[in-house]
């Protein structure tokens, strides 16, 4: 009796040592860990630069002064349409001085060389547009070609650009023969001037473009000396986006590549092609006062004038230039990434539990990342992963409310 009261009381202190052990085992055992998890999946995957840009006109000219005078009233204002060889403003001049014969020579001269120079910018654009033609010839052939599977797709990229380099070829060759024009009145002027054969009349200011008033300089009547900038014009039509890049980011940009161009107060996105990367960089100090290495680009607007005739000279808009852009890639958040040593590294959920993975990244942009090997597509990981949690830890997806 006394032997079975002894093996009752042992099994008593056993099962209250067991309990004991158990509730400290349930309070020292980790909870699992809320985790937001996202899918290792495959789809499109774009890399781009992003920065800030602004518009400005393409070809801008300013009428200036071409003698020392008394200027006329400027009535224009800015955004008022000019034509080609229309009045802009009017300058009486100044009375003639007393010059030699020399000096009127050299205005005479001047006047001799600014016509040469005007018939050299026109053969200039003579020769452009015979450019232009043959490069639209040579494209519309590649094209047939490429339609016929008998030239390649770079051939056709190649021909394709020459046919744009050959009409900014023209363009400028026109815009040559109109500062050209400019240089012309302006050597007469001096020569009337120098020989008072203005008679007192006022000497007519011209546009040498189509397009309107960006900027009025001087608008009340006033004495200006030679030289003094009037008037700023340019083409609205005409507008181009320049944006400066941090130097490390302008060496992954290469003309010919899409622009996305967002953020400029309208409607959807516009489209847009890197046409030049400038050779040479400049310091910028930043909002936060670091210095920068910056790297101006410019971009031409693919999409009809129709669809960004809002935008103006000096508007701000945000541009997004592609750098690599597939169609089917396996790919995970950059948010789930971590640096682990010198790898990269990510939690993947199985069966309750995080296990740590070396993964291979390919490309990436501020989203997404590629991933080369370490994850497979159905496969979830944890993104935004604590400190606190390690390989086999317990964890539970995060519940919203």
């Amino acid at each position: 009796m006394a032997n079975l009261r002894a093996l009752l009381k042992n099994r008593k202190l056993l099962a209250g040592a067991g309990l004991v052990a158990l509730l400290v085992l349930v309070a020292v055992w980790p909870e699992a860990v809320p985790v937001d998890l996202a899918p290792v999946e495959r789809g499109p995957l774009q890399v781009t630069v992003d920065d800030e840009g602004e518009t400005r006109v393409r070809d801008r000219y300013v009428v200036s002064a071409p003698v020392a005078g008394r200027l006329q009233r400027v009535e224009l204002e800015p955004g008022d349409p000019v034509e080609h060889g229309g009045v802009v403003a009017r300058l009486l001049p100044a009375p003639p001085a007393l010059l030699d014969s020399r000096t009127q020579a050299e205005a005479k001269a001047s006047v001799e060389a600014a016509r040469a120079a005007l018939g050299r910018t026109r053969a200039e654009r003579e020769r452009a547009e015979a450019g232009r033609d043959r490069a639209r010839s040579d494209l519309e052939r590649a094209r047939s070609l490429a339609a016929s599977g008998i030239v390649s797709r770079e051939t056709l990229d190649m021909r394709d650009t020459d046919a744009r380099a050959a009409e900014e070829a023209l363009r400028a060759a026109e815009f040559a023969v109109g500062t050209a024009e400019q240089e012309l009145e302006r050597a007469r002027a001096v020569l009337l001037q120098s020989t008072g054969g203005t008679g007192g009349r006022a000497i007519e200011l011209r546009s040498p473009v189509d397009g309107v008033v960006l900027k009025r300089l001087r608008w009340s009547e006033a004495v200006v000396p030679t030289g003094e900038p009037l008037l700023e014009l340019g083409d609205p039509r005409r507008l181009e986006i320049v944006s400066d890049l941090l130097s490390a980011d302008a060496v992954k940009v290469r003309p010919g590549q899409t622009v996305l161009i967002e953020q400029w107060g309208g409607e959807g996105t516009l489209q847009g092609r890197l046409r030049r990367v400038e050779p040479s960089g400049f310091m910028k100090i930043s909002a936060l006062g670091v210095e920068e290495q910056r790297v101006n680009v410019i971009v031409d607007f693919e999409d009809p004038a129709e669809a960004w005739t809002a935008l103006g000279d000096a508007y701000r808009v945000e541009i997004r230039v592609v750098v690599y852009e597939a169609a089917d890639v396996l790919k995970v958040p950059t948010s789930s990434l971590f640096r682990r040593g010198g790898e990269w590294a990510a939690f993947a959920v199985a069966d309750g539990r995080a296990r740590l993975r070396t993964v291979q990244v390919g490309r990436r942009n501020g989203l997404e990342a590629e991933i080369v090997s370490g994850l497979a597509a159905g496969d979830r990981v944890v993104v935004h992963p604590s400190d606190t949690l390690g390989d086999g830890g317990r964890v539970v997806p995060r519940t919203t409310s």
